[in-house]
């Protein structure tokens, strides 16, 4: 989450899943990854059809490795690799820096006077001045703001310079508030494009059958003969579908509802079918697990273009791909506000997944970095006080009453109301997700 004053650009970023993953018997919280996606990406691209091609078959492809848990928000898993923390820190500060330079640049190339340029907020630990602009690293990474001197006391700014933010007319004033949001877009856009150039995007395949990427010791699993690797292809004479999660929930449904009952089932292993029968233990409230992991059974191998038109035309299919994704799983947060506000999350949780993302492997984390420059654009477009969208209206606002702005108390308030709020979402955030994460468990 990002944050500034009234004469700032505001930056709020939420990551969302609309779907949580499944689990078939609790155990230790790790992070719901796919190689190379993450619980975070769940909803992105599990439920979305990939546009390339329905294949078949893709005997060459790489088989997605999928650890499922079933709880609320996110699993934040354990920081082993330092530098995959600071490469996810790294994809986050980047995004931040970018969405304050489209403001910035909007400013400064219209001739409008910027005081400062800031990446975080409070205490100033590192610092520079270059053509009366105050460049600066602050010891809380919730965002970071630019600030104009329009309301500063100690500028020697004449409050009637027509250089002055609040001076310029509407127009310019829309270009600069709007610019943030602008450069992460393109930003998206940029980062989708480099990935179909090095590397290719990923293909997805389904296949029949739930895979089966860990078995629990001493499990009810163990016991019945199942091992990491299989695919379940039916239980109790039923075949489960083809369609990714919904054979997974199918799989579950079924095992929930049979404690101590024998199951059936059939049973995929280096190319034979076996039959497989397996006593469900009780959980402790009443329903039946096994102690697997479960996984959608796809496959997924790469698309690399042939040429440039192509690659703008993968980079294109993709992005609006992504951007409809955005805006389905914020639409559905807001419309389930109560079932899913638990998965807004700051800046540590966004690192923590991100994190988990950069273990898997490259192609997730240009995914991840794509997917939070649409999250921050489009949350920051919300007509909500203290961020782009909240100022705009104002702008708006003025511009329906005929060039006459609201009284300046009144602005002041509204964007007060709105910068209290945003702080103390920001503070519980950090101390939640901080909470949630392993290390700190362990420790409590």
């Amino acid at each position: 989450m990002l944050l500034n004053l009234p004469s700032s650009s505001f930056s709020l970023i939420k990551l969302t899943s609309s779907r949580p993953p499944i689990s078939v018997s609790p155990s230790k919280a790790r992070t719901h990854l796919a190689k190379p996606l993450s619980s975070f990406l769940d909803h992105h691209f599990q439920r979305r059809k990939r546009f390339f091609y329905d294949k078949s078959r893709n005997p060459n492809g790489r088989r997605f490795k999928f650890k499922s848990r079933a709880i609320s928000g996110f699993d934040f898993g354990n920081f082993e690799s330092a530098q995959s923390v600071l490469e996810a820190a790294a994809v986050l500060t980047a995004i931040i820096v970018v969405h304050e330079s489209g403001h910035f640049l909007a400013a400064y190339l219209q001739g409008i006077h910027v005081s400062k340029f800031a990446v975080g907020f409070g205490p100033i630990l590192a610092k520079f001045n270059a053509k009366n602009v105050e460049y600066s690293i602050r010891a809380f990474p919730l965002g970071g703001f630019v600030g104009f001197p329009d309301n500063d006391p100690e500028s020697d700014i004449p409050v009637d310079d027509k250089n002055l933010l609040k001076n310029r007319p509407i127009l310019d004033r829309v270009i600069v508030i709007s610019a943030g949001v602008i450069a992460n877009i393109i930003f998206a856009y940029v980062i989708i494009f480099v990935q179909v150039l090095s590397i290719g995007l990923p293909v997805q395949e389904a296949f029949p059958g739930v895979l089966v990427p860990e078995v629990r010791a001493f499990s009810a699993a163990s016991r019945g003969g199942i091992l990491p690797g299989d695919v379940i292809l039916e239980i109790n004479g039923s075949q489960l579908p083809k369609s990714g999660p919904s054979a997974v929930l199918e799989l579950v449904d079924v095992i929930k509802k049979a404690p101590k009952r024998n199951v059936v089932l059939k049973i995929e292993r280096a190319n034979e079918d076996l039959e497989i029968g397996v006593t469900p233990d009780e959980n402790f409230d009443g329903t039946g697990k096994i102690g697997v992991q479960l996984s959608p059974n796809v496959k997924v191998s790469k698309v690399i273009p042939k040429n440039i038109f192509e690659a703008f035309n993968y980079t294109g299919r993709e992005f609006f791909g992504l951007s409809s994704n955005v805006f389905d799983s914020l639409k559905q947060t807001f419309l389930n506000f109560s079932q899913t506000a638990s998965k807004v999350s700051g800046p540590v949780a966004i690192i923590a997944v991100g994190a988990e993302v950069a273990r898997s492997n490259i192609d997730g984390l240009y995914q991840f970095a794509a997917i939070l420059n649409l999250n921050l654009a489009v949350i920051n477009l919300l007509p909500l006080p203290a961020l782009d969208g909240g100022t705009l209206a104002l702008i708006l606002i003025e511009a329906a009453r005929g060039g006459r702005k609201l009284p300046s108390e009144l602005e002041q308030r509204i964007m007060s109301s709105g910068i209290t709020v945003v702080l103390l979402l920001g503070i519980f955030l950090l101390v939640r997700d901080t909470l949630n994460l392993d290390i700190i468990k362990d420790l409590l």
